[in-house]
């Protein structure tokens, strides 16, 4: 929940190293051998020293420098009024390979998650590995939480707006559902135009110790990760960089309070809660929209 304006809130490790003991004086005639064992042992002190800075580095992220590259700039919002109307929907056909269970096989169509991810994908623009946890999320509340009716069109539409689908800033998602570097967000300071959102988790997630910053495809702000953190791929983490996770949180944070996202009223008032701007929920809806009407025709396709 990447929030410049109106984004509605819930709630260096240290590598030491023992220096070497002082060697024992030796004999001038051996000093070569003395000098190559110091270089040695200086080698070896170097690399634990390197290795211990390369782990430090990679399990906290770096905060990242403003930009302005900002995903939703160039989203139109659509001309609808506020509880109008929901987007059109746009049902996973397939089963789902990862934390959910598979649905009955159809006798058209996709039989798998990403089988139908490839075939959206092709008609949306949205990658594949992206829609795949967009379904995924959707087949999971689906099995939990059924009143709520979360499309996995409105999480794309989210997605899209908060980070170009795990791209922002250059980032390329893998195949593991992790973006190529952190995704972070401008630090919540409060000045122009941002809300002041004082550090909540001391660096751990945006690598900001001064202020919050949102993190991962889903632009998640630290306390509400801790919330909402769950485990969309199935490997026992919730990690916010990871779509597969970053995506079943948004559904459930949307889904909260028996909400019904399919519903005109229920819709607006989700979107609403993750992020309290009216043209941000008019962005997503004509993405979610767009998105859900163009895959109807998977459904129908052999």
């Amino acid at each position: 929940m990447r929030t410049r304006t109106g984004k509605t809130e819930d709630d260096p490790i240290d590598g030491e190293v023992d220096e070497a003991a002082p060697a024992v004086p030796a004999p001038r005639s051996s000093g070569a051998a003395v000098l190559t064992r110091l270089i040695v042992v200086v080698a070896v002190l170097a690399v634990a020293g390197g290795g211990v800075w390369l782990v430090t580095r990679a399990s906290t992220p770096e905060a990242s420098p403003l930009t302005t590259e900002i995903p939703a700039l160039q989203v139109k919002a659509a001309d609808v009024r506020p509880g109008s109307v929901a987007p059109a929907g746009g049902a996973v056909v397939g089963g789902a390979e990862q934390q959910t269970s598979p649905q009955q096989a159809r006798s058209t169509g996709p039989s798998t998650l990403s089988e139908w991810a490839s075939q959206v994908a092709a008609v949306t623009g949205v990658p594949a590995r992206a829609l795949q946890a967009y379904g995924n999320a959707e087949l999971a509340m689906r099995a939990d939480q059924p009143k709520c009716r979360i499309s996995w069109a409105t999480l794309a539409g989210i997605g899209r707006i908060e980070s170009n689908h795990g791209q922002y800033a250059g980032a390329v998602l893998g195949a593991d559902g992790r973006p190529s570097k952190p995704i972070i967000g401008v630090p919540l300071d409060g000045s122009a135009g941002v809300q002041a959102i004082g550090d909540t988790d001391g660096g751990r997630f945006d690598g900001d110790p001064a202020v919050d910053r949102a993190v991962g495809p889903m632009q998640f702000i630290p306390s509400t990760w801790r919330k909402w953190a769950s485990d969309g791929n199935g490997d026992g983490l919730g990690d916010p960089q990871q779509i597969d996770d970053a995506a079943l949180a948004a559904a459930r944070y949307l889904c909260a309070g028996g909400r019904d996202m399919a519903s005109p009223g229920g819709w607006w008032a989700g979107i609403l809660s993750y992020n309290n701007s009216t043209e941000y929920a008019q962005k997503v809806f004509g993405l979610a929209d767009g998105y859900a009407k163009a895959a109807q025709s998977i459904r129908k396709q052999g």
